[in-house]
């Protein structure tokens, strides 16, 4: 098989494994003595909502909302789906957090919460504390999303200024609460999935103005002093680990990316491929992640005798893009251009570098796919590679060459897949 249709289908074994219609039927519970009220917010909250619905008991009341990316919207006929903004909140986020907070708070004991969360969640469940506009808390998150900062200090940023998040609507249900998250976060961290609504918070006021502070962030006034509020206790703070609130709260991940790169490694066996799975956490800048794997990749090719090839390197993670420039591309685009660099047009090496969510950054793309002819084909077209780097600019290079992966939303999301072919 062409070398790069194994990275297609290794891509492919990786979302396929992490499809709700897999994985929702598995973990749904019984239905309640009361109504069972579904609230949901990510890329794969349609999805999921659907495959509720679908495997539900027909007997059982069940209604709710969830809100998801627009363009990822599927049929449902008993919960209705919203779409809104991402990554930056809009109006529709806002007005359908207000509905799911609303909702919830009529609950009552004999009744269940049943959430569904995935990646995305965070900016789609929009509901700033009182104080706080959504312009405002629009201007914090593009300032945030430009700087370079990890997903778990913007989402510490994020809690504090919402109503929703950070365990808040756990604090406003009178009900059990069972929360199914598909899992977009290193570590699989519940409390940074969409920011985690039903989740214990062990941030604070302070942890959120030190990532302003760390990254000279200048936010709205009203942002810095709401968090400056919250740090002198003039706001409450978030509901915290040992809170009674959570005693009748599950949060479960039922999709990670451990579990997508695992399939994958099995992929590539049963096709005679050794692996190395190098990590489901891998953070940092994209661009210098890419120089330590390209290091690693010329050893491979110089001391063939210590790892077997043909081999595939297998990582999963969230890098992160300081932007610079202004051109076109998601984290895992600008990887594999400053891999490509890197190598240097060695010989018998692939890569491919993909958001399993199907959207890499804000373009329509799920990400690249690099080969050893990759830079000559560049230098034909007179596209030179560092600059594009330079300019933030990997989606305009690696569409010049129609090396994209566009693959529409996939309803699902455990963050980046890597997967880098040596023969």
């Amino acid at each position: 098989m062409n070398p790069c249709n194994h990275l297609l289908e290794s891509f492919a074994v990786a979302v396929k494994t992490a499809d709700p219609n897999h994985i929702i039927p598995l973990h749904l519970p019984h239905p309640p003595r009361g109504r069972t009220l579904v609230i949901g917010a990510g890329k794969a909250s349609a999805a999921m909502a659907m495959v509720v619905e679908n495997a539900w008991p027909a007997a059982a009341q069940i209604d709710g909302l969830v809100v998801t990316r627009y363009g990822h919207t599927l049929p449902t006929q008993k919960i209705k789906v919203v779409e809104a903004g991402h990554p930056i909140p809009d109006e529709n986020g806002e007005r359908a957090a207000q509905e799911i907070l609303a909702a919830v708070q009529t609950l009552e004991s004999e009744d269940l919460l049943l959430c569904l969360f995935s990646g995305g969640g965070s900016s789609l469940l929009s509901l700033s504390i009182e104080g706080i506009s959504l312009q405002d808390l629009q201007a914090a998150t593009h300032q945030l999303l430009r700087c370079g900062a990890s997903i778990q200090e913007i989402n510490t940023v994020r809690k504090h200024l919402s109503a929703i998040q950070g365990g808040r609507l756990a604090a406003a249900c009178q009900a059990p609460i069972l929360a199914l998250i598909i899992s977009d976060v290193t570590g699989d961290e519940v409390t940074h999935i969409a920011s985690g609504p039903c989740s214990p918070d062990p941030s604070t006021f302070a942890d959120a103005l030190a990532v302003l502070d760390r990254y000279h962030l200048e936010v709205p006034a009203t942002v810095q002093q709401m968090l400056l509020a919250g740090k002198e206790r003039a706001i409450a703070e978030t509901p915290k680990p040992g809170s009674p609130i959570f005693n009748q709260v599950e949060n479960r991940i039922i999709a990670n990316a451990h579990q997508s790169l695992v399939a994958t490694a099995n992929y590539f066996q049963e096709h005679g491929i050794n692996t190395l799975i190098l990590g489901d956490t891998v953070t940092g800048e994209s661009r210098e992640i890419a120089k330590s794997y390209a290091a690693l990749v010329r050893e491979i090719k110089l001391y063939p005798q210590v790892l077997k090839t043909p081999l595939a390197l297998l990582s999963g993670g969230e890098t992160t893009v300081t932007l610079k420039g202004n051109g076109r591309g998601g984290r895992n685009s600008e990887f594999l251009l400053s891999l490509l660099i890197e190598l240097s047009a060695l010989d018998k090496v692939y890569a491919l570098a993909c958001d399993t969510d199907g959207l890499d950054g804000t373009e329509n793309n799920a990400g690249a796919l690099i080969m050893p002819d990759s830079l000559i084909r560049a230098n034909r077209l007179n596209l030179d590679p560092a600059s594009f780097l330079s300019n933030n600019d990997a989606y305009t290079f690696f569409q010049q060459l129609n090396d994209l992966v566009i693959t529409g939303p996939t309803h699902t999301n455990v963050n980046d897949y890597r997967a880098i072919l040596v023969l």
